[in-house]
């Protein structure tokens, strides 16, 4: 097996952690601290996008929670945004919203690259990863 490809092992467990929002990967982090194992570079890049990428959705979803709260107290500006967010979170395919479908072909995408063994790029979001793993 070359260097650079991943065990079947890293194949299951980088997509599951994109499925699970970095907890699969959290909890992999945390066996390997207690058995000493090293990660290699292909999980390493897998599990911290994906808990990175879990953390931004997290504050990004308060800001925008926020943002929506304070303009609903701003005249005319609160139909409009209420409008927009019945919109986006309204049940559209199989009982799931725009939003709810756009961030689960996302977690697909991510999942998939994940499981056939590929870096899946994310502009912005895998430079930073890629930047602070040993590669």
């Amino acid at each position: 097996m070359r260097e650079d490809t991943p065990y079947p092992i890293e194949r299951l467990v980088a997509p599951f952690s994109y499925l699970t929002m970095g907890m699969a990967g959290f909890i992999w982090l945390i066996i390997g601290l207690f058995t000493k194992a090293k990660l290699r570079p292909f999980l390493q890049y897998h599990i911290f996008q994906s808990i990175f990428i879990s953390l931004a959705f997290a504050v990004l979803s308060i800001f925008i929670g926020w943002l929506s709260n304070l303009a609903s107290f701003i005249p005319f500006v609160n139909k409009l945004v209420a409008q927009i967010n019945f919109l986006l979170n309204m049940p559209l395919f199989f009982d799931y919203s725009i939003l709810q479908t756009i961030i689960y072909i996302f977690l697909i995408y991510l999942a998939v690259t994940a499981f056939l063994g590929k870096y899946s790029y994310i502009p912005w979001v895998s430079d930073i990863i890629d930047q602070n793993i040993s590669r």
